[in-house]
């Protein structure tokens, strides 16, 4: 599958592939207009993906083959026991969580699950937790609390299952007393935005020391297509919507809210998922090493400075 703004692309490696097969069939020399041709595609590839917009990286933030929590776990620990439940209702598999040992330590790790295909999806509810999903990562959180385990948490989701089951066993007083239990605690909590991030659905696991955003990763409040059905009472200007509301990773990055920014392959995580892996694998240990030298207050009170500073600004007398 290629996105539309993609199709230049397509379209070069179409006549690569055209040459390559006639210069076999016709046994003629070809290789200077292949080669013309393919540097040509690297050149596009670069102006294109190194000045995308930002509905575009919603695109490449939704991408079903864009890795998800499930396989970052496999590639970055070792030893991990996923935990099923929230000890009230039901085992939620919009999100997932376990103890796992990361560069022999043990840490906990928690994020949402959205399928990897149609069957799954519907299986993991694309992505989108009722309350049991949130109380599920509180009740690991908790836990690594007690065990002194720093939290690894893999944000990816549309936002919170707005549906009328979900509202009855109180997704927003779950979704709020996550945010109240996570500015507590005595651990360090990093938190990648690895996908979507959507609205308190995404908050709710967000809470943290660091907040890491994959390049083409998106942060919102609401979708672009929701914010454009309110301001616009269009849902087809989302693409003005998405530059509106400062939702990549470059825009949070700038704003002070996203605290470092993980670089992908040309083309999105899924183009080289090795490659992406490795990424977010040194990052972690980065933020990881800086937060392990606070104590237990001292990571309570960046936890809360990082917060405040959200949202500050100054006077300019003119």
């Amino acid at each position: 599958m290629a996105f539309s703004f993609e199709r230049p692309l397509v379209e070069l490696d179409e006549k690569i592939k055209e040459l390559q097969k006639y210069a076999t069939k016709n046994k003629q020399d070809l290789t200077r207009e292949i080669e013309f041709l393919e540097r040509k595609l690297v050149d596009k590839q670069e102006e294109i993906y190194n000045h995308l917009k930002p509905w575009q990286r919603v695109e490449i933030a939704r991408f079903i083959e864009r890795p998800t929590t499930q396989l970052y776990i496999d590639a970055l620990f070792e030893d991990y026991i996923e935990f099923y439940g929230d000890r009230v209702y039901s085992d939620d598999k919009a999100v997932i969580g376990g103890i796992a040992t990361y560069k022999g330590k043990p840490v906990t790790v928690i994020g949402h699950q959205r399928g990897e295909n149609t069957k799954d999806n519907i299986a993991r509810n694309f992505g989108m937790a009722h309350p049991d999903g949130y109380r599920k990562a509180l009740r690991l959180m908790k836990q690594a609390d007690k065990f002194n385990r720093p939290i690894i948490c893999f944000v990816d989701t549309k936002g919170a299952y707005p549906g009328k089951a979900a509202e009855e066993r109180g997704q927003s007083e779950s979704i709020a007393r996550n945010l109240v239990e996570m500015a507590g605690l005595k651990v360090p909590v990093i938190s990648i935005v690895i996908g979507e991030g959507g609205s308190g659905g995404a908050l709710a696991l967000g809470v943290c020391n660091r907040l890491l955003m994959l390049e083409n990763a998106t942060y919102s409040v609401i979708s672009p297509e929701g914010a454009a059905s309110i301001l616009f009472k269009d849902a087809a200007l989302k693409e003005i919507a998405a530059e509106s509301l400062k939702i990549t990773a470059n825009d949070l990055f700038e704003l002070k809210i996203a605290d470092d920014i993980i670089k992908e392959p040309l083309g999105g995580a899924h183009k080289d998922k090795p490659a992406m892996f490795s990424s977010v694998d040194e990052m972690i240990e980065k933020h990881l090493k800086e937060l392990k030298a606070l104590d237990g207050d001292a990571l309570k009170e960046d936890r809360f400075e990082k917060y405040m500073n959200i949202g500050q600004f100054e006077e300019i007398e003119e």
